[in-house]
């Protein structure tokens, strides 16, 4: 059976889409993509669907912050020590029943040494849609998704100058480091999509989905 066909089962086509638009904080000129979502996805399908649609590489770990509740990966064991503040099981956890009204907002948070910080706002909650709107989608955006382990929004300013500045010291270095050209204005919203519409629902696999982002990149393995 197919992604779509899938994503396409009475339990995703029945329940509201969700319109998301997932911002990298701190970045200027700003990092966003707006998505649409089945409103009945769990936070760690909808972690999958970040990462595609941002450009990162699920490297590192990441929590959903709903208020001051954390929700993440089980398997990352963030409750590990006695008096932290639990970490509920993000696969147990609906988009529709932690963020239940439009304007609503909460936090997605990629690689706790980077910091990458994305705000995620319900923009809209539309009626139930077709099974063709129960596939993932990416319906704007814009800018590049920063290099993996630059040093947050701070670090990948400076290395935005530095690269665009043949002259500068460190460009020769910072290029070596990146190993491949970054042009910070680009995105490509018909392959995210691509690769959106093969994330399996309503789980996908941790071997799955790094499957998906090595193609959305150009990586042959």
């Amino acid at each position: 059976m197919t992604a779509a066909k899938k994503a396409s089962s009475p339990a995703a086509a029945s329940t509201p889409i969700y319109q998301l638009e997932v911002t990298l904080r701190g970045s200027e000129p700003r990092i966003w993509r707006r998505l649409q979502v089945p409103g009945s996805g769990s936070l760690g399908w909808l972690h999958a669907v970040i990462q595609v649609a941002m450009g990162w590489s699920n490297s590192h770990l990441h929590q959903f912050m709903v208020e001051e509740q954390a929700y993440s990966d089980p398997a990352f064991e963030l409750n590990e020590f006695e008096g932290d503040p639990q970490v509920l099981d993000e696969n147990k956890a609906l988009l529709m029943d932690i963020a239940s009204r439009e304007n609503g907002t909460f936090a997605y948070q990629y690689d706790f040494g980077d910091s990458w910080d994305h705000l995620v706002k319900v923009e809209r909650i539309l009626g139930p849609g077709s099974a063709a709107d129960a596939v993932p989608q990416c319906l704007a955006g814009a800018r590049a998704c920063p290099p993996e382990d630059c040093g947050g929004v701070w670090g990948y300013t400076d290395l935005v100058k530095i690269i665009g500045n043949p002259k500068h010291k460190e460009h020769k270095s910072m290029m070596e480091w990146l190993g491949r050209r970054l042009d910070p204005d680009a995105f490509d919203r018909d392959t995210v999509n691509a690769c959106l519409r093969k994330l399996k629902w309503p789980h996908t696999t941790t071997s799955q989905l790094a499957r998906i982002l090595m193609e959305r990149d150009g990586v042959t393995v």
